[in-house]
């Protein structure tokens, strides 16, 4: 049974029920002061705790989406591996595979593309940095239908948090369901949604830094990503056509990438983002003494000491809930002082850094990212 199954679940809550009336209805047998009394009870105790701290703990995961598998969960990975090849055209295959396609959650009866639009499970491999990981490529049904066969598409890239799961972004987050209603709603354009987590190098937590001898993560997610899906996918390929939106870590990134590579990126959306880089356990040791390298990581130092970008910036916090609100108001004076990097805010009364916020946020942020693409 998979971590994130219903059954696990229960049988954990079960465990924990069970050991709990076991304790009570066992405890007077157990009230001597032998050792193997106070074994028992002190057994008894740390079992029932581990079976309710499992219980929270599973429910919490399957609520937040942090581990898709018990591999994921101890730092393994199970998933097949993607052949690199390290020619200079990269194999005949081509640097995206689709590997499984899936119907759009609550599009109702449309079970056709043209109608409902369509998720794609795809494995992407980089040409120059050989960064290979997977990602749900949204399509919306705009990308199916005939009158629209030599149309191109704006498309945005969506990141999770740290540590994540790409299916959290469709299964928690909503993100394809939300782009189908907006757009048939006329509030947003049709575009390709790109949804993948920032941890291309698992279980490191790169940051999306270039990192010495290490794993190129902004290069990928600057010139690999979107060359592999330009070269599978109809996606606009003049400037103005690819945006960014992250959560967390994944909103940090965003920023940092709308920020470094406006050319690539027109707009970048960050929600509860901080804006410098950690350095904690799951980083390491991101710069290896490279101090530009780390100043540019410095989304405050980057605004002060750098040509200010051509771009389109969204940003969010709560007054009540976020660790950031101080951080984020002192960013959005920092870029509007620039008058040449575009700001936008949400700014929610009361919300915390989990999904429940971050739902209340992303149907605004994709009406924001759509007006501020071009489909060409």
């Amino acid at each position: 049974m998979g971590l994130t199954s219903n059954n696990v679940l229960v049988l954990a809550i079960a465990a924990g029920v069970l050991l709990f009336v076991g304790t009570v209805w066992l405890w007077p047998r157990l009230s001597r002061r032998t050792w193997r009394a106070v074994s028992g009870r002190v057994g008894l105790l740390l079992a029932t705790q581990l079976a309710l701290f499992a219980a929270v703990g599973l429910a919490a995961n399957q609520a937040f989406g942090f581990y898709a598998s018990w591999a994921d969960l101890f730092g393994q990975e199970d998933e097949q591996g993607v052949v690199v090849d390290h020619t200079a055209s990269g194999g005949s295959g081509g640097p995206l595979q689709v590997t499984d396609i899936r119907r759009v959650k609550d599009a109702g009866s449309a079970a056709r593309p043209q109608h409902g639009g369509q998720i794609q499970k795809v494995a992407i491999v980089g040409r120059t940095t050989h960064i290979a990981t997977s990602a749900f490529v949204y399509l919306p049904p705009e990308y199916f239908q005939p009158q629209y066969r030599t149309r191109t598409f704006p498309a945005a890239v969506v990141l999770t948090g740290y540590p994540g799961t790409a299916q959290a972004l469709v299964d928690k987050l909503h993100y394809p369901s939300t782009a189908l209603d907006l757009a048939k709603d006329g509030r947003m354009q049709p575009m390709i949604l790109v949804m993948m987590r920032p941890t291309v190098a698992p279980p490191r937590d790169t940051e999306c830094v270039d990192i010495p001898n290490g794993p190129q993560t902004e290069s990928f997610f600057a010139k690999d990503l979107p060359d592999a899906v330009l070269a599978h996918y109809r996606v606009g390929r003049k400037p103005g056509s690819w945006g960014i939106i992250g959560d967390s870590t994944g909103g940090y990134c965003a920023l940092k990438l709308a920020m470094h590579h406006p050319e690539v990126y027109a707009a970048g959306a960050g929600l509860s983002p901080y804006y410098n880089a950690p350095i904690d356990p799951t980083t390491g040791d991101l710069f290896q003494g490279d101090k530009e390298l780390r100043n540019r990581a410095n989304l405050f130092w980057y605004l002060k000491h750098k040509p200010a970008p051509d771009t389109s910036l969204l940003v969010s916090s709560s007054k009540i809930g976020e660790s950031n609100y101080k951080n984020t108001l002192k960013f959005i004076d920092r870029v509007k002082a620039t008058k040449t990097t575009r700001i936008s805010s949400i700014i929610l009364e009361s919300g915390g850094h989990n999904f429940n916020t971050w739902r209340r946020e992303i149907p605004a942020t994709l009406q924001w990212i759509s007006g501020r693409l071009s489909d060409r």
